[in-house]
């Protein structure tokens, strides 16, 4: 793993990348108030085994990259596309398999859509449609918005109860396989040592803009995976269904009993279609 921070426009990002630069390359989109910590370090190491060069970055108020005051809003869901072209400009890469998590899965939408020429394939992971279809799709569970309703008396400078905090996050979007409580504890605690400033993940629930974008999956014409637990709390499974049909030939993976979550259980899942799927471009160059 090499850490990499790119300045846009005077702005810093944070990346890291894993395998060989002459692979095919894999761009990893988190989900929103996740730092790249959550792309585990094992499951990028194991993609990359699968010989994929894999880069993973923190979005704008998360983990090293550029963080703004807490309960300000300074950048829309477009401008989280536009700096993922400028991780792959960055890196010297015309062109990338894009793989998202949950809102992250979103912002490969509109990458697809508004830079159709950079991305080859997309993999979109626990995720939803990017549009008004979302809202007549089941809402979040109630619990997941309750627990993250306590940040804002939690004592940010006590480090154990920042990381149950965070850890705690993650139980609340587990479907029904065993909560994965110390490997969950263990990212909280290398998030935790990384963030400029916590606190300013929650300008995430602030995100807007990219209506022009809404409701135009039907124009990605790039080879699509859509990968969605049966038991997901933040984004029911109707959703990841809704968006299979919205993707022209997109093919839908159901993880049995997986939540709203990278389960280390699913992860030679995940990874083979990851590969399978951007294979069906590196084979036919």
């Amino acid at each position: 793993m090499k850490e990499k921070i790119i300045s846009i426009n005077g702005m810093d990002i944070c990346t890291e990348n894993f395998g060989e630069p002459e692979d095919p390359p894999i761009l990893l989109i988190m989900g929103a108030m996740s730092s790249l910590d959550w792309w585990d370090e094992d499951f990028c190491s194991a993609l990359a085994a699968e010989g994929r060069y894999v880069i993973r970055y923190d979005h704008r108020d998360l983990g090293k990259s550029v963080v703004y005051e807490p309960g300000t809003s300074n950048y829309t869901i477009t401008d989280l596309a536009d700096d993922a072209i400028h991780v792959l400009d960055a890196y010297a890469l015309e062109k990338a398999h894009v793989v998202g998590m949950s809102m992250g899965g979103m912002v490969c939408q509109i990458l697809a859509v508004r830079n159709p020429q950079r991305v080859q394939s997309l993999t979109l992971i626990a995720s939803s449609v990017f549009g008004t279809e979302q809202e007549k799709l089941p809402p979040m569970d109630q619990k997941i918005l309750d627990h993250h309703g306590k940040g804002s008396s939690l004592d940010w400078s006590d480090r154990d109860a920042v990381i149950s905090y965070l850890a705690g996050g993650w139980r609340t979007l587990a479907g029904s396989k065993p909560f994965e409580k110390e490997r969950m504890y263990r990212l909280a605690g290398r998030e935790m040592n990384r963030a400029r400033q916590l606190q300013s993940r929650f300008n995430h629930a602030l995100l807007g803009g990219g209506e022009e974008f809404y409701d135009r999956m039907g124009e990605i014409a790039v080879p699509a995976v859509v990968i969605h637990g049966t038991e997901d709390p933040a984004l029911p499974f109707e959703h990841g269904k809704a968006l299979a049909r919205a993707i022209p030939h997109s093919q839908l993976i159901s993880l049995e009993g997986s939540g709203h979550e990278l389960h280390r259980t699913d992860w030679d899942t995940i990874i083979a279609s990851i590969v399978k799927t951007s294979s069906l471009i590196e084979n036919n160059r």
